[in-house]
């Protein structure tokens, strides 16, 4: 039996932007890359999951300039 307190930490989960397809880590526990970005979207957009910086970049610049903030 594994005691909770002596196992590591989970690995970052390994993902693949849901718009480029490039890969990235998410850390589930909280220090993910996407808790330091400004910009906080509502997710998942329809049918996505998770973004990477450079698009969640992007739907925020997008989200931004449309006039109900909708994202495309």
């Amino acid at each position: 039996m594994t005691n909770p307190k002596e196992s590591s930490p989970p690995e970052p989960r390994r993902l693949a932007c849901a718009r480029c397809g490039t890969e990235f880590g998410c850390d589930l526990s909280g220090t993910c890359w996407c808790a330091e970005e400004v910009a906080k979207l509502p997710m998942p957009v329809e049918g996505e999951d998770c973004l990477c910086r450079e698009c969640l970049r992007k739907a925020a610049a997008e989200a931004a300039r449309s006039p109900d903030g909708a994202q495309a």
